[in-house]
């Protein structure tokens, strides 16, 4: 059913009075119906007494609504004791006027049922208590005790009628409390019948656990809750959870926050998880969940960030001692107030109880991130169908305040590798498997992301280490033998090095090869053309020396001609006469 508000239209024509009591006035709409009579009942040890008593409190320090509380039972000394452990100062309350103790002292053994019985000696005490502080408030615990050796029946239920309907006459909002009877919800089984409200408090053991429940056993007048609600009695007083479902509509965010793991935020798109989801890891015995968790929780603390850890199998000493190993120092966040760890067994408590718990230390604590490691151990405090439907309320709850969700679930040995214990994986956004891998005698650590909804991420293998500085994360090796992870993948990649290395070796080799056939070459080259040059130069030398030679025999042919005057200087002789030529001749 949609959750109640004390704004919603049920409650606009009832008027309430609010307890102050964390989740009550949820799932009453509000509060108690102001100016009516409300039976509290359950068994020995339910709560009834400091539910009533924190009632007052709360009305008193919260809403400046004095209260009367009028006991048959436990003395005023014993009351103000019982409660100072929730923290409550009853001799100041009172010292203010802003609350008054009465205890009315009966004793079966001196009551002799002799004429008519009535209650007016009761009503004038109670109503000189509420004038002189101005109440508005009034709890009577418990009324068995006002009717102690009544055996009169007819008496007994005309005065519960007029004492109900006194309370109502005088306008204040009464609590009564009352013992549960056999077959009905109180012993006289008139006063539930007779309140405007009626509120069941359970105190029940199953499988040796206990668990505290409330139930609205009817409410007249506006619509309430009626489930079964786990409550919790703790040194700050009640709180009560509502398991309602509280729909899908949180808000949701695209900012992303990193794992602790930079190779693990590239596979998530290269930016991490989103803010206000839920991660699960999963995996078998081993094979570093809680690592990673702490990893997560380093992460958020580093951005100055408050986390819880929820660890359900190791101490926070144990924790904090392992995570040294990895390079991990836990204990700095825990003394700056941002890391809190709540370790217990978890068949500790009852799955509502366990509930109730995180409820609480989240709400005081306030974090960003939450850890609960082991998940699948609840199971021990319940069932598979009771563990996941705690589960599905969790997450919900972190889901509306934003809070991010990291959840580890350790993988029975033989079940489906793909497949929680406590069956939610449907139900998260981001799931990493983490599992082993047996190779050449020995076990390596491998990781995937079977699914991260709303953004890219790798579908591939990747190994992961533990060293002493984190987890480092590998890519795993996949040839034609498979893949290869450990020794045997450090052994391939020094046969790939080996192997890379001959084939530059041999590269190079075969590089100085060339580079001396090429020097060769051009060596060879140079000299024939330095010889064809020497060549060039030769012939250029004889050709000079032809000409020098013929223009020496030129020049001394004439020289002769000249000394034997052969023939004068225009070439003609003594006659005066040219010689002709060869070709004058001819024609």
């Amino acid at each position: 059913m949609p959750k109640a508000t004390p704004n919603s239209a049920a409650t606009s024509s009832l008027p309430k009075a609010q307890t102050g009591i964390q989740g009550l006035d949820e799932i009453t709409g509000g509060g108690f119906p102001r100016g009516r009579p409300t039976l509290i009942c359950g068994s020995a040890g339910a709560g009834k007494t400091l539910l009533a008593m924190e009632f007052l409190v709360r009305g008193a320090t919260q809403y400046n609504e004095p209260g009367i509380f009028m006991a048959f039972e436990e003395t005023a000394a014993e009351l103000t004791q019982n409660v100072r452990s929730l923290g409550f100062d009853l001799d100041q309350l009172t010292k203010k006027k802003k609350l008054a103790l009465d205890f009315v002292r009966i004793e079966r053994g001196e009551i002799d049922e002799t004429g008519d019985y009535d209650l007016e000696g009761l009503f004038i005490r109670l109503g000189s208590a509420i004038d002189a502080i101005g109440a508005k408030r009034v709890v009577l615990d418990t009324i068995e005790n006002l009717f102690a050796g009544l055996q009169n029946q007819g008496i007994l239920r005309a005065e519960l009628r007029r004492l109900f309907r006194w309370l109502k006459d005088k306008g204040v909002t009464a609590v009564i409390t009352a013992e549960r009877g056999e077959g009905a919800l109180t012993r006289h089984g008139l006063e539930e019948y007779v309140s405007d409200c009626v509120i069941l408090l359970d105190h029940r053991v199953t499988d040796q656990v206990s668990t505290r429940r409330l139930r609205i056993v009817k409410y007249r007048g506006t619509s309430h809750g009626t489930n079964e609600y786990p409550f919790l009695i703790d040194e700050t007083g009640f709180s009560v959870l509502p398991v309602t479902s509280l729909g899908l509509q949180h808000r949701v965010t695209s900012e992303r926050i990193s794992s602790g793991v930079a190779r693990l935020d590239t596979m998530l798109g290269g930016k991490g998880f989103y803010r206000g989801s839920t991660v699960l890891v999963s995996g078998t015995a081993g094979t570093g969940k809680t690592s990673l968790a702490a990893h997560f929780v380093d992460a958020a603390c580093r951005r100055g960030e408050r986390c819880l850890y929820f660890s359900f199998e190791e101490s926070p000493g144990q924790l904090i001692r392992n995570m040294r190993s990895i390079g991990l120092d836990l204990e700095k966040w825990t003394q700056q107030n941002l890391l809190q760890f709540h370790s217990s067994r978890a068949a500790f408590h009852g799955l509502e109880m366990h509930l109730a718990i995180i409820h609480k230390v989240v709400q005081d604590f306030k974090p960003r991130a939450v850890v609960l490691d082991p998940v699948g151990s609840l199971i021990q405090a319940g069932n598979v169908r009771d563990a996941h439907t705690m589960l599905i309320r969790l997450m919900d709850f972190l889901k509306v305040r934003g809070i991010t969700a990291f959840l580890t679930n350790l993988t029975s040995g033989g079940a489906a590798l793909e497949k929680t214990d406590v069956e939610i994986s449907s139900l998260v956004d981001s799931w990493l498997f983490v599992r082993d891998i047996e190779l050449d005698g020995e076990r390596n650590r491998a990781l995937y992301v079977l699914k991260s909804r709303g953004m890219h991420h790798s579908n591939q293998l990747r190994e992961f280490l533990l060293t002493k500085n984190g987890i480092d994360v590998l890519d795993i090796y996949v040839g034609p033998e498979g893949v290869l992870t450990g020794s045997s993948r450090l052994s391939q990649e020094a046969r790939e090095k080996a192997a890379a290395q001959a084939r530059r070796e041999e590269a190079e080799r075969r590089e100085r090869d060339r580079n001396r056939k090429r020097e060769a070459l051009e060596a060879r080259i140079q000299a024939l053309r330095q010889e064809f040059e020497a060549e060039e130069e030769e012939a250029k030398r004889l050709g000079t020396q032809d000409l020098a030679r013929e223009r020496i025999l030129a020049e001394g042919q004439q020289a002769m001609a000249l000394s034997r005057q052969a023939d004068k200087e225009d070439g003609s002789d003594h006659s005066g006469r040219r010689p002709r030529s060869h070709h004058e001749k001819a024609s």
